[in-house]
């Protein structure tokens, strides 16, 4: 799995701002050390911009954190450099969105609601161009499309991400792009659900009310336990990512009944291959 920029900027982020507080150090205080303005050692330590190696080593020693520990955050910072494949991409991907690919491509586990339309990491190159031109039009339209599908390397790298979907019945009914494109998509999901690492189940219709009527959602979680979980959100014009505890726990919460009230694997893809049919 190849480390995600993304990710370290976060991890030295939380690690920043966790060694100035134990030093007692207010934010004041720390950037006047440190000889940069307080807002801009907020938006450090909120991961909103990165931080170069060499600032690094100078917030390490005014922390007075010295030795093994401090090289290997170094190390991370040099890391947190490099770029991600979807900066190649930043013409067509909003900074928000960056931000949540770089945070999926080094998830081990994904778990989503969808009510609308097909998960990203499953949807087919028809699909995708359809829900592009739909939602955003047809400016790069190409360039995104080729995006979304670069991000389904996750589900078949070595190591691949654990991926736990739940899909509202509705998603299989709606003929996005026409009925060949639909059939061929609902074939696609109902394939992927046999890798090893997917589970896709339908939330059918007989199912009524439930936690996530208003929220599709991601929950990314990492290998690494030094890497919080998030809950990913995400609307028309904007993307949050919440990673408070209680959030995180609550939308899992949200997640297992949905698996509860759902279809089981097996039934799923008996719904699935039968939707297909239908628009066949």
């Amino acid at each position: 799995m190849t480390a995600s920029p993304t990710v370290r900027r976060r991890r030295i982020a939380r690690e920043l701002r966790h060694l100035r507080e134990r030093a007692g150090m207010t934010l004041d205080v720390a950037a006047r050390q440190l000889d940069m303005s307080k807002s801009n050692l907020s938006r450090i330590e909120n991961a909103q911009i990165g931080i170069k190696p060499r600032d690094v080593r100078a917030a390490l020693a005014l922390y007075q954190v010295t030795g093994v520990d401090a090289e290997a955050l170094i190390d991370i910072a040099r890391d947190a450099q490099q770029r991600g494949w979807w900066q190649n991409y930043s013409d067509v991907l909003p900074e928000w969105f960056e931000f949540y690919v770089g945070l999926e491509a080094e998830a081990a586990t994904l778990r989503t609601y969808e009510a609308e339309a097909v998960p990203g990491l499953l949807q087919t190159e028809a699909y995708a161009r359809e829900v592009f031109r739909r939602t955003a039009g047809e400016e790069g339209i190409e360039r995104k499309v080729a995006a979304r599908l670069r991000r389904q390397e996750v589900l078949h790298r070595d190591g691949p991400v654990e991926l736990s979907v739940v899909l509202n019945e509705a998603v299989l009914c709606r003929p996005v792009g026409g009925r060949a494109v639909m059939a061929d998509q609902l074939a696609h999901i109902a394939k992927a659900a046999q890798l090893p690492n997917v589970t896709i189940q339908v939330l059918p219709f007989p199912a009524g009310g439930h936690p996530a009527m208003n929220v599709p959602y991601v929950i990314l979680t990492f290998a690494d336990v030094a890497d919080a979980a998030v809950v990913y959100l995400e609307n028309l014009t904007t993307g949050l990512a919440l990673e408070e505890a209680g959030h995180v726990t609550g939308y899992s919460l949200v997640h297992e009944e949905l698996r509860r009230l759902a279809l089981g694997p097996e039934a799923s893809h008996a719904r699935l291959t039968e939707a297909s049919r239908n628009f066949a």
